[in-house]
């Protein structure tokens, strides 16, 4: 990813001094940034005649600084008009950087953030919590907090510490991350690590993982697992984040919003009802699968993706919900449904879910080809079946079983019987029968001219006396 930085200095500066009650350093922006992609150009807008060793910093850090002469009437948006045409001008001429990157929380660069999303640019902003404007916040692509990269324990232009950022509870972001998961989930897509803070980011421009205490999405994922939200796993070089079920029944309730912690839900203090109640709803939730999957006309074919469960259950009821029954997505569904037996997932090589029937599902499936069998021999005896199987029984005389034997035609020799003789089918055979049962009866062959008479036939006989 190539990446152009454009600082709105003045922004930047009084917010973070106002906020912060600190100095804006630039080297930790650049440095947030480079974990994104490589930075290609760096552009400030400012009145360096009164920025006094600002200008030296944005130099070493090789930023082209762009001045700014304040005219007696004001000029207020001059370095805002500005930088938004040199944003323009670059996306124009400058077609391999994909990524902006604006540090400033103005909220007039709204509609620069909205023309360059439309030319399929990458849109980041970087800037104070409490002094961005709100809308730009939530309109880029991400949203990196200034206060975040600045940390605690750094120095002001006081000497004194800077106060430390207050770290948010874990708990606040177990409904964004489930949100993400189920997206992942519906997408068919292995939840890895890296796509889900994308997801986290799509869903929220403003998430960062540093809002919580800690410096990589890898102990963001490790937090929420001792917290009993989700459970890690390694799959090859990769590593996985699966929701946890009993986590996400402490935590989210029907309308998804944050409630109890696990630990105080484990404790059992007032939570006993509740329990009761969401077991029996994941009860209901198993039997209404395994209704659904019973009384299908077409048998499944195992084995079948998430996403075909869910046309496969729709299909047979469209109104089927997973919600109703106190599941966030339908994989919940389908592991408790796998801890009863009716199911069994296992995952490919690529990450993906696949779903196979379980010992309950074959079962079931067993006793319906046997019930479809038994209507067949349902009214025949007993001595009905066995002949229908070995055929009739043997006659018995007189102690000896005496078998029918089919009667053969007789065998009629045709070369021996006269030609006139008829068969004893009172039938005469045709000529091409009488010559061979095999082959056809040769034709008589015709002379070409008459037959001619022998010497002795021609000469006259002797008159008597003459001998």
């Amino acid at each position: 990813m190539k990446i152009a930085v454009f600082i709105d200095f003045d922004n930047i500066e009084i917010g973070v001094k106002s906020t912060l009650n600190a100095q804006f350093d630039i080297g930790i922006v650049l440095e947030a940034l480079k974990e994104r992609g490589e930075v290609v150009s760096k552009i400030a807008y400012g009145d360096w005649t009164r920025a006094g060793d600002y200008s030296r910093s944005l130099t070493q850090h090789a930023a082209k600084l762009v001045q700014r002469n304040l005219t007696p009437g004001g000029d207020k948006n001059g370095a805002d008009i500005n930088l938004a045409l040199d944003a323009l001008e670059m996306a124009f001429t400058h077609p391999h950087i994909n990524a902006y990157v604006i540090v400033g929380g103005d909220s007039d660069f709204i509609t620069l953030v909205e023309k360059l999303k439309q030319y399929d640019k990458q849109i980041f902003v970087v800037g104070g919590r409490a002094f961005t404007s709100g809308v730009m916040q939530r309109n880029c692509h991400e949203f990196i907090a200034y206060e975040n990269l600045a940390g605690a324990g750094r120095r002001s232009e006081r000497g004194r510490p800077s106060a430390q950022v207050a770290q948010a509870p874990i708990e606040q972001a177990f409904p964004l991350v489930r949100r993400a998961l189920k997206v992942l989930s519906d997408r068919e897509v292995s939840p890895q690590l890296g796509l889900l803070k994308s997801t986290l980011l799509q869903l929220d421009s403003t998430f960062s993982e540093r809002t919580y205490g800690v410096g990589s999405f890898r102990d963001f994922a490790e937090k929420l697992a001792r917290a009993g939200f989700v459970s890690l796993r390694e799959s090859g070089r990769n590593v996985l984040v699966e929701l946890n079920e009993h986590g996400h029944r402490a935590i989210a309730g029907d309308n998804g919003s944050p409630s109890t912690p696990p630990a105080q839900a484990a404790s059992g203090r007032r939570a006993e009802p509740q329990h009761a109640q969401g077991e029996m709803r994941v009860a209901d939730g198993i039997k209404e699968v395994r209704r659904l999957f019973q009384t299908a006309p077409n048998p499944p074919r195992w084995p079948m993706y998430v996403r075909q469960v869910k046309q496969f259950l729709r299909g047979v009821d469209p109104s089927f919900d997973e919600r109703r029954f106190g599941f966030a997505t339908l994989v919940d569904l389908l592991r408790a449904s796998q801890r009863e037996g009716l199911f069994r997932i296992e995952r490919d090589r690529q990450g993906v879910m696949r779903v196979f029937g379980g010992n309950v599902m074959q079962q079931a499936a067993a006793s319906a080809e046997q019930s479809q069998a038994e209507p067949a021999v349902a009214g025949m005896t007993d001595v009905d079946i066995v002949e229908s199987i070995s055929g009739p029984e043997p006659e018995v005389v007189d102690g000896d079983v005496v078998q029918e034997i089919e009667p053969t035609p007789p065998v009629v020799d045709v070369e021996a019987a006269p030609p006139d003789a008829e068969p004893p089918g009172g039938r005469k055979p045709s000529r091409r029968r009488r010559a061979g049962a095999g082959t056809p009866a040769p034709r008589p062959r015709k002379s070409a001219s008459r037959p001619r008479r022998s010497r002795a036939a021609k000469e006259p006989a002797p008159e008597p006396g003459q001998a």
